[in-house]
């Protein structure tokens, strides 16, 4: 996100692109393919050169000198906001609602009912955090661990849980079958090759 107009900002977009695309290099065995980047600029200004262009939002791609892409792969996206003026009763598409909350989220004390989704619940509560002081935004940190911890714990408990009765069950089940091999007269060598019990299982039938 970028507040104002700032010299070279297509410059230090571009910059900013080729950081995930290095980080995709491999040291062994590697093609050189790349997964897709998409730089995304939500401005509060319009570049000068957009100023006569009603379009707020403007895709950029490597095309060649017939105007076809020759990479697909790298696409700068940036949304101009000052260009987008519809009321709150007005929005239309999911879209829309987009615009609307990059553009009026800083003096939103309540969420309209046109951003009841559940995306929007999201980010409004995210917004609230990140208006905390410095001290709450420590307490709430805190809490958060310590509900992660607890969670992990009990989590942790709950497939213990479940591997031991899954464990429990298996044996269970293989020592009914012991019992019916052991009543056709098969060997303990024969039972314990079959089911993979021990001497110490077989003792119990």
């Amino acid at each position: 996100m970028q507040k104002a107009e700032q010299k070279y900002f297509k410059d230090r977009s571009v910059f900013y692109a080729s950081f995930p695309i290095q980080e995709q290099s491999k040291k062994k065995n590697w093609d050189y393919k790349l997964e897709p980047v998409y730089s995304v600029g939500i401005l509060d200004f319009v570049f000068e050169d957009h100023k006569k262009e009603e379009e707020l939002v403007h895709v950029v791609e490597l095309k060649n000198q017939k105007g076809k892409v020759f990479y697909d792969k790298l696409k700068f996206i940036y949304l101009e906001l000052p260009k987008f003026d519809k009321d709150v009763s007005e929005l239309e598409t999911r879209f829309d609602k987009w615009l609307y909350v990059f553009t009026h989220l800083w003096k939103l004390d309540d969420r309209p009912k046109e951003l009841r989704e559940r995306v929007f619940k999201k980010l409004f509560e995210v917004a609230e955090i990140a208006k905390f002081s410095k001290e709450e935004q420590k307490a709430y940190e805190e809490s958060l661990k310590n509900y992660r911890d607890i969670k992990n714990i009990v989590d942790t408990a709950r497939a213990e849980g479940r591997a031991e009765g899954k464990a429990e069950g298996e044996l269970k089940s293989k020592i009914a079958i012991a019992q019916k091999m052991k009543a056709k007269g098969l060997s303990d060598q024969d039972i314990k090759d079959l089911t993979g019990l021990g001497d110490e299982d077989l003792a119990t039938l």
